[in-house]
C-alpha cells in the first residue's frame, strides 16, 4: 500500500467501498495513450469488478466524444471470472473518452439470496423486510417518475405479503422481483455510498475504415510512360489509375513529388556522380523553384495533382503522399532558415550520415535548434498545405529520426480539424521505437514482415502483433517489397515465391502493399550480390515497364485482392489464429467475421511440393465431430469436402496457396483430399 492510501484510510471517517475496480481493458500504458479502434466496429470495454464475500457488484461506463460534454451511460454485463463488459458504437471519427464506475448491487444480491432461501423452503419474512428497505433507499436516486411509481408499487406488494404473515410461493416471488423494467431501473441507479470510480479514463481514437483495411500500390509517376523513356507526368499517372484499380488496390502511393536538388545529385544506381539528364532521387527534396510545398515541374502543376486526386477518388482510390522531412542543399529553407540546420565547426551544414555512409545530397533538420517552435509550425503547415489540396493519406519517411513529442504534437494538431487523415510510419528500426511511434498517433506502420520468412518467424511475429497489447495500438502494414528493399527471397524469377509472399501479406494482415510494377513483373536483380537494393533502381532513374508481359503476376494479384475485397473476415485482424499442420514448410491460419471463416494455407517451399495434416478447431466453430463441411478454394474455385478435425492438404510450386472459405452445407457424405 502506498503512503497516500495508508494516510487516507487512517484518517477517513467513512467506511471504504466494498467494491474494487481492479483493472480496465483495453488501456495503453495506464491510459497515457489512446486505444486504436475503427468507425465501423463496436468498441468493447472490460472491467474487473471485485467484491469480498458473495455480494454482487454492478458497473457502467460513461462515454462521450471529445467534441461533446454530454455522456452516454452503458451498463456493464457480467461475463466470466469477475470480468464485466459493455460496448458502444462510435458515430464519428476522433477521440471518445470513457470512464468506469461501480457499486454494490444491493437489490441484485438480495434478490438472489431471497430466491435461494424460498426455493429451499426457508422462511423469508425478515428477508422481505430487508428488501423493502433496499427498495425504499433506491428511490433517493431514481429520477424517472414512472420508475418511482413501479418501485413504490412493488414495495406495497411485498408489504402485503409481510402483513399477511405468509411467504409468497416461488412463482409469485419470481414475478415480483424479475420484472425487466424493475431490474433495469435498479441496475441503473448508482446513488449509493458504495460507489467507486476508476482513477483513469480510457481514450479511444476512432479511425477511418481505410486505416483498418487498405491495399496499397506504390509506383513512381515519373516512370509510367511506355516505349521510349521520358519523364512521366500526373496526366500520365491518371492513365495508370485504371490499371491499379483493376488490380484491386484502394490506395495509390507516390514517392515525393517535390522539386529535386541538383547539388550532389545522385546518379543511376546511387552513383555519387550524376550524368547529364540524370533525374536524381525524389527524397533529395528542394531546389531553386521550391521545397516541400512545391511540385516538380516535370510532373505537372498543383492543379494537375488536384485533378489526379479527384480522378482517383472517383474510382474509390486514395492518393497517398510521401512526406520526408529532409532537404537537399538547394532547398529554399537552407537559405531562409539556416538556424534550422546543424552547423559543423568549419561553418558548413551537417549533411546526413549513417557511418560510414555519407549522404551529401541530404540535410537533416536540427530539432534541437533554439528556433524549434518555428520549425515545428512550418512542418505542420506542410501537412496542412497538402491536406487543403485534397490529400488524406500520408506515408511519413523515417519518422524515427525525428523527436517523438514532435509527432505526438503534429498528429494531434492535424486530427483536431481532420480526423480522417491517415499516417503510415516508414520506420524500419528497433521494435520499441516503432511501437512508441504507433502510440504517438501513427495509424499504420511498416513492419519486419519482409524479413520474416520461416514458419517459426511468421508465427512468433503474428502472435506478437495480434495477441499482445500491440493489437490495441499498432496498425501493421505488410509489404513484400519496397523501392528500398528487395529481399533475398525475391532475388530470383520464381513465381511461386512471389505468389506465396503476396498471399501471406494479403491474408495475414488487413493492411498490405506492394511496390509495382517491380513486384508483379518480378524485377528480381539486386544492385550487387548480398544487397537488398534493386539494380537500376527507380529511386535514381526513369524506368519503363511492360505491363502486358505474359509472365506478369497481375492476374494472380487480381484474384487475391478480389478475395480480400469480398470477404470481411480478411478485412480485420482481431479474429486471427494459427492452426497446426505437421509440416514446417506449410503454415495455416484463419480469420472469422460472424459466421464467415477464411482459412489460408501457404507453402513456404517455393521449389517443391509439400503436404501435411491440417487440424481445425471444430468444437469452437460448432461443427460436429463427424459432420461434413465444404472447403471452397477461392483461388481455384475447387471445393473439397472434409470430415473430422484433421484433413490432408498438399501444395505445389504452381499452386503455392489455398484460401479456403468454410461452408457447412456439404453435398457429399465423405471427405475428399485437398
Amino acid at each position: 500500500m502506498q503512503q497516500s492510501q495508508l494516510s487516507y484510510y487512517s484518517n477517513s471517517q467513512v467506511s471504504p467501498s466494498s467494491v474494487v475496480i481492479d483493472r480496465v481493458v483495453p488501456m495503453i500504458d495506464g491510459g497515457r495513450f489512446a486505444v486504436k479502434r475503427y468507425l465501423d466496429e463496436d468498441v468493447k470495454v472490460t472491467a474487473h469488478l471485485l467484491v469480498h464475500g458473495h455480494d454482487l457488484p454492478k458497473g457502467r461506463i460513461h462515454v462521450r466524444h471529445q467534441s461533446e460534454m454530454e455522456e452516454t451511460a452503458y451498463q456493464l454485463v457480467a461475463e466470466f471470472n469477475d470480468e464485466w463488459s459493455a460496448s458502444f458504437k462510435p458515430k464519428k471519427l476522433g477521440q471518445y473518452i470513457c470512464r468506469v464506475e461501480a457499486s454494490l448491487d444491493r437489490f441484485g444480491t438480495w434478490k438472489n439470496d431471497v430466491q435461494k432461501k424460498r426455493n429451499a423452503g426457508q422462511n423469508i419474512t425478515v428477508d422481505l423486510q430487508i428488501g423493502v428497505e433496499i427498495l425504499r433507499q433506491s428511490l433517493q436516486g431514481i429520477q424517472d417518475s414512472s420508475e418511482k411509481k413501479l418501485i413504490k408499487s412493488r414495495v406495497e406488494e411485498i408489504e402485503k405479503w409481510i402483513q399477511s404473515k405468509r411467504d409468497p410461493d416461488v412463482a409469485t416471488l419470481q414475478a415480483l422481483l424479475s420484472d425487466p423494467a424493475l431490474v433495469m431501473a435498479l441496475q441503473q441507479n448508482f446513488n449509493d455510498d458504495s460507489l467507486v470510480k476508476y482513477d483513469r479514463e480510457v481514450v479511444f481514437n476512432i479511425e477511418p475504415t481505410l486505416a483498418r483495411f487498405s491495399s496499397w500500390y506504390e509506383f513512381f509517376p515519373r516512370s509510367v510512360v511506355s516505349g521510349k523513356p521520358r519523364h512521366g507526368t500526373f496526366k500520365d499517372a491518371e492513365a495508370r489509375l485504371s490499371y491499379v484499380k483493376d488490380l484491386g488496390f484502394n490506395v495509390v502511393y507516390f514517392p515525393p513529388i517535390h522539386p529535386i536538388g541538383k547539388s550532389y545529385r545522385k546518379g543511376k544506381n546511387n552513383s555519387v556522380t550524376a550524368e547529364p539528364g540524370d533525374v536524381g532521387s525524389p527524397w533529395a527534396i528542394g531546389a531553386e523553384e521550391g521545397g516541400h510545398k512545391a511540385i516538380l515541374s516535370e510532373l505537372g502543376t498543383l492543379q494537375d495533382f488536384k485533378n489526379l486526386i479527384t480522378k482517383a477518388r472517383s474510382m474509390n482510390l486514395e492518393i497517398a503522399m510521401d512526406i520526408a522531412f529532409q532537404c537537399s542543399p538547394d532547398h529554399p529553407y537552407v537559405k531562409a532558415h539556416p538556424e534550422w540546420f546543424k552547423k559543423r565547426p568549419d561553418g558548413t551544414i551537417q549533411y546526413a550520415e549513417n557511418p560510414p555512409k555519407k549522404y551529401q545530397d541530404i540535410y537533416p533538420f536540427d530539432f534541437e535548434t533554439p528556433a524549434w517552435k518555428e520549425l515545428w509550425q512550418e512542418l505542420l503547415s506542410v501537412f496542412q498545405y497538402w491536406i487543403n489540396a485534397g490529400v488524406r493519406v500520408f506515408r511519413v519517411d523515417n519518422p524515427h529520426t525525428k523527436p517523438f513529442h514532435f509527432w505526438e504534437w503534429l498528429i494531434a494538431n492535424v486530427r483536431q480539424e481532420h480526423p480522417d487523415v491517415i499516417f503510415l510510419s516508414e520506420a524500419f528500426t528497433r521494435p520499441k521505437i516503432m511501437q512508441y511511434l504507433a502510440k504517438s498517433g501513427f495509424n499504420q506502420s511498416y513492419t519486419y514482415f519482409t524479413w520474416r520468412n520461416a514458419k517459426w518467424e511468421l508465427t512468433e511475429y503474428m502472435n506478437e502483433l495480434t495477441q499482445s497489447e500491440m493489437k490495441d495500438y499498432f496498425g501493421a502494414n505488410f509489404w513484400p517489397n519496397t523501392p528500398d528493399i528487395l529481399h533475398d527471397s525475391l532475388q530470383s524469377p520464381n513465381p511461386a515465391q512471389y505468389k506465396a509472399r503476396l498471399v501471406l501479406a494479403a491474408t495475414l494482415m488487413s493492411n498490405y502493399g506492394i511496390y509495382g510494377p517491380a513486384f508483379e513483373l518480378m524485377d528480381y536483380k539486386p544492385s550487387a550480390p548480398g544487397k537488398e537494393e534493386y539494380l537500376d533502381s527507380e529511386k535514381y532513374q526513369l524506368r519503363t515497364w511492360n505491363l502486358n508481359d505474359s509472365q506478369s503476376l497481375a492476374p494472380y494479384i487480381v484474384q487475391v485482392n478480389k478475395i480480400r475485397n469480398s470477404h470481411k473476415a480478411l478485412q480485420q485482424n482481431r479474429t486471427f489464429r494459427f492452426h497446426p499442420v505437421n509440416n514446417d514448410s506449410l503454415i495455416a491460419y484463419s480469420k472469422s467475421f460472424g459466421e464467415e471463416r477464411i482459412i489460408t494455407v501457404v507453402n513456404l517451399d517455393s521449389k517443391g511440393s509439400q503436404s501435411g495434416m491440417l487440424e481445425l478447431p471444430l468444437i469452437d466453430w460448432n461443427i460436429g465431430e463427424n459432420q461434413n463441411f465444404d472447403m471452397e478454394d477461392l483461388l481455384t474455385g475447387v471445393t473439397y469436402t472434409w470430415n473430422g478435425w484433421r484433413n490432408y492438404v498438399e501444395l505445389r510450386p504452381d499452386q503455392p496457396a489455398h484460401i479456403f472459405k468454410l461452408n457447412l452445407k456439404s453435398k457429399y457424405p465423405q471427405g475428399t483430399k485437398a
